[in-house]
């Protein structure tokens, strides 16, 4: 069993910046491609990105491309999204998700657990 805990959300003005955390439990966090995900209201779940398991390489969707960054930190356990130049369309409720094996790209990702998510809104 895994448990994912996302932090970090918030109220953020237009253009500004926050910075989520998943902590997630057990031992095998390295072992896994972990990945951030949206729901906006009235709206699906949409894919952020994705990141292989050593944190080498990662995928993003073109909307957060050059804005957002997705990382890592096998030694603690926790999963980060940096995200910067916030727009109003940005506004939802991030997600963490672990990956069910290590395939990382965005078409291949597939995700068995979830965090709780954490939300974030941008408005001035």
């Amino acid at each position: 069993q895994v448990q994912l805990v996302e932090s970090g959300g918030g109220l953020v003005q237009p253009g500004g910046s926050l910075r989520l955390s998943c902590a997630a439990s057990g031992r095998t966090f390295s072992s896994y491609a972990m990945g951030w995900f949206r729901q906006a209201p009235g709206k699906e779940r949409e894919f952020v990105a994705t990141i292989s398991r050593s944190g080498g390489s990662t995928y993003y969707a073109d909307s957060v491309k050059g804005r957002f960054t997705i990382s890592r930190d096998n030694a603690k356990n926790t999963l980060y999204l940096q995200m910067n130049s916030l727009k109003p369309e940005d506004t939802a409720l991030y997600y963490c998700a672990k990956g069910a094996n290590s395939l990382y790209s965005a078409a291949l990702f597939k995700p068995d657990y979830w965090g709780q998510g954490t939300q974030v809104t941008v408005s001035s």
